[in-house]
């Protein structure tokens, strides 16, 4: 082996060549996925360029959309749709007695064991404006607004535990760690408010969604596209303030500094998560501004805040609503609210479908009713999407939990049949889909899917599910994974 010193530097030299050739190679290959994964959102170069130095600047979609935006309201635990929309007097016959075998024979439950009552509907059913949609006496609001409603009662999952039919739901997996729909959408829309999150999310309730933050999350997008948290209460979004004697223009001079360091780290890596960080680091510098004004309810008049039942300072879904409105009209393209409560079990006095469920519903429907209503009388609601609805339905069936009948009036998961409602953005109104057969057991007409679902509200949004897709450990991954199609017959 050569001892020459310059034998060895022209050695060392070469290698550092061969070294950067191949992470050059590397860093432009990544680089050249990421541009191929821009390309079936169908931009040109000069909006490739853009979305590198601004991930969420603004794009149309391949196809012109109904809806601009989406408020998404989930009602954590699976609502049932037999006290709410899905009216069965053949089941009030049955009320009682034992459930026939055609209920139980080869089926799984959550809970139920051996053979359980049959429990009829438990409030009366009435039609409700020109459309003459049936609801329940629970929700008085939302009957005033009926022939904004498209109600769909057919819809189905393969899923009977909350975490994964929640994450079915919104992220089109079962299994954590797919990103949801909320980031589908700001992946391919960005945002139309740059000093604001392109997606963001509110909890009320007294506990978090059963599946937690990957409801939110951005899976394997670029994390700037994930769900950003927000509060009714207190500090919008948690530690979002500059510590005590950083003023705004020393917090500028750091990010400005953070800037640099960072576009160098991205000429020498290529690493798209550096854009990401940077503009992370920039929308969190706007935010200081922009999002206490935003989040701020007591600008609104006393009127509003009645109609919606919200109460400045406090945490609350009638507060979240009014939040949803203030949110949509600056721009943010995805509000996603998450109302924890709603497991009606009736195994204890807080999970029964008498006076719980009720004080439910009551809160409930007034904020949700007055958010179709505000966003109609604003000129919002033509384009901005209302998804309501939870991650199952419940059996026709008292639940017995352990083989013994609950002490309360309660009901088990049930995948096979539950109903949503859809208002705005595109959908008709003043319209029902779908039927179950006379118990509310299984779906007779107009089966729908999850990813069924999830395919419509993208069409909404401009874009055709199969082709709004990511690039993943080798293969091309699409929200509504192998499945799902476009459900015409509910749109205007």
């Amino acid at each position: 082996m050569s001892t020459d010193p310059h034998r060895l530097l022209h050695e060392a030299q070469l290698a550092q060549v061969r070294l950067n050739t191949r992470r050059e190679f590397l860093n432009n290959a990544g680089l050249c996925l990421g541009a191929m994964a821009l390309g079936t959102l169908g931009l040109r170069g000069s909006d490739q360029s853009l979305r590198k130095a601004n991930p969420l600047s603004p794009h149309a979609p391949p196809f012109a959309p109904k809806a601009k935006r989406v408020i998404y309201l989930h009602m954590c635990g699976a609502p049932s749709q037999l006290e709410l929309f899905d009216n069965k007097p053949a089941l009030a016959k049955l009320h009682g007695q034992p459930a026939p075998d055609s209920f139980i024979a080869g089926k799984k439950f959550a809970f139920i064991k051996g053979r359980p009552q049959v429990l009829g509907p438990l409030y009366p059913f009435t039609k409700h404006g020109q459309s003459g949609i049936e609801m329940t006496d629970r929700i008085p609001h939302l009957a005033q607004v009926a022939d904004e409603l498209c109600v769909v009662r057919s819809l189905w999952t393969e899923q009977f535990n909350h975490a994964p039919a929640q994450l079915m739901a919104h992220t089109g997996s079962q299994i954590a760690g797919r990103p949801s729909l909320g980031a589908w959408a700001a992946y391919g829309l960005g945002s139309e408010n740059d000093n604001l999150p392109g997606y963001i999310v509110l909890l009320s309730g007294s506990s978090n969604p059963d599946a937690g933050k990957q409801l939110w999350t951005a899976g394997f997008l670029p994390s700037v596209y994930q769900g950003v948290l927000c509060r009714s209460a207190g500090e919008p979004i948690l530690f979002s303030n500059s510590p005590k004697g950083t003023d705004t223009d020393i917090r500028r001079a750091a990010l400005d500094a953070l800037h640099q360091v960072n576009q160098q780290e991205y000429q020498s890596a290529g690493d798209p998560e550096t854009l990401t960080r940077i503009a992370q680091y920039e929308l969190a510098f706007r935010m200081q501004m922009a999002a206490p004004e935003a989040m701020d309810i007591a600008q609104e008049s006393e009127a509003t805040l009645a109609m919606y039942g919200a109460t400045p300072g406090k945490e609350s879904f009638a507060n979240n609503c009014l939040l949803a409105r203030r949110l949509a009209e600056r721009g943010v393209r995805f509000i996603q609210l998450f109302d924890w409560g709603w497991d009606s079990h009736g195994d204890g006095a807080g999970s029964e479908l008498g006076k719980s469920f009720t004080s439910k519903c009551l809160a409930m429907d007034r904020a949700a009713s007055a958010l179709i209503r505000d966003l109609r009388q604003r000129g919002l609601l033509e384009d901005t999407l209302v998804v309501w609805g939870g991650e199952f339905g419940r059996t026709p069936m008292w639940e017995n939990r352990s083989g013994s009948t609950n002490r309360f009036y309660g009901r088990d998961h049930h995948p096979n049949a539950f109903s949503m409602f859809m208002a705005g953005g595109g959908f008709k109104s003043g319209f029902t889909y779908g039927e179950t057969d006379e118990f509310g057991y299984e779906v007779v007409a107009g089966k729908t899917h999850v990813h069924d679902l999830q395919a419509t509200l993208l069409h909404q949004l401009g874009f055709d599910h199969e082709k709004l897709t990511y690039r993943f450990q080798g293969r091309d991954f699409r929200l509504t994974d192998t499945s799902g199609k476009v459900v015409k017959e509910i749109l205007a």
